[in-house]
């Protein structure tokens, strides 16, 4: 039994109150909140049954880089958003929600411990996870950091699906955290878009300052992660994107392919929600412009089934 067949799967579409509101407005935010909270999937970690798989795949599972990161990724971010939740404490809805964020980043970390253990793959000791002194800092690192490697993990998943890198009932164990991911993405750029219209006005130049400041820190920060892995050495980052995609991607796939596998998951896990709640959008762009530069893909695209 898979991760989603233990309990009714969360709803894949979405639409909140139809009455019109504007972008910044308490309708707007009890909109995003809304949003996560309805479409919350109260499965339980402990309940998953792992698939059995052949010595290929276990091998094939235990060989990715990524499981320390990834252990350590949701760690972090679990503790991060939760200290942000305290921070905004005073509104209730936005407490409820972020709480909510916190606890299914938490419960994605659980996920992972247990598929560790259920393989046999071995873990460094994890790291102390400190409170940040920057709660907003740490908060937005978190959600810029999810808006980029969802973008690229959404494809990822989808072509391990369609290529049979793993088997279909592992692909399924994790569909459930794929679309939680979607849903943590969107709920923080609508939180953006809403913080950005009700800070008080002092606070705004500063907000954008600490927005491109968080953009260049992840642009470094994965620039040190690709130069780590095509060195060899063992990456000492907190995101899994690039380890994640140079273990998968083999010279079956090339990275238009990728690039456009990844477009088309974006475009459809994103499509069923309230199409008012703002979409993130950096990532789709900044691959459609990279995307007029290469050339098209080699061979048609796999298929979904």
């Amino acid at each position: 039994m898979s991760l989603a067949d233990t309990v009714a799967e969360g709803p894949t579409t979405w639409m909140g109150d139809p009455a019109p509101f504007r972008i910044g407005s308490e309708a707007h935010k009890r909109l995003f909140c809304q949003m996560l909270l309805e479409t919350h999937n109260p499965y339980k970690p402990a309940v998953i049954d792992w698939p059995k798989l052949t010595e290929e795949m276990r091998e094939r599972l235990i060989s990715l880089p990524i499981w320390d990161i990834a252990v350590q990724t949701e760690g972090k971010a679990s503790m991060r958003v939760k200290a942000y939740a305290e921070m905004v404490a005073s509104d209730p809805w936005l407490k409820k929600a972020v709480d909510m964020n916190a606890f299914e980043e938490g419960r994605h970390k659980h996920v992972l411990s247990n598929l560790v253990a259920a393989y046999g793959i071995q873990l460094e000791p994890e790291p102390q996870y400190v409170q940040p002194k920057d709660t907003e800092w740490a908060f937005m690192v978190t959600g810029f950091s999810e808006c980029i490697d969802s973008f690229f993990a959404f494809g990822l998943f989808e072509f391990a699906r369609r290529s049979k890198f793993f088997p279909d009932e592992l692909v399924e164990t994790f569909e459930p955290v794929m679309r939680e991911e979607c849903r943590h993405i969107l709920f923080f750029v609508n939180w953006v878009a809403w913080w950005r219209r009700n800070m008080p006005f002092w606070r705004r130049p500063w907000f954008e300052l600490k927005v491109m400041a968080v953009w260049i820190f992840l642009a470094m920060e994965r620039v040190g992660m690709g130069q780590s892995v095509a060195d060899g050495a063992k990456p000492q980052d907190n995101n899994f994107t690039v380890t994640g995609a140079s273990a998968i991607t083999t010279d079956d796939i090339d990275i238009s392919e990728l690039m456009d596998v990844c477009l088309q998951e974006n475009d459809r896990r994103m499509a069923g929600y309230d199409p008012r709640l703002i979409r993130p959008m950096f990532m789709p762009r900044m691959v459609r412009l990279a995307r007029r530069f290469m050339r098209p893909s080699k061979k048609p695209l796999p298929q979904a089934a």
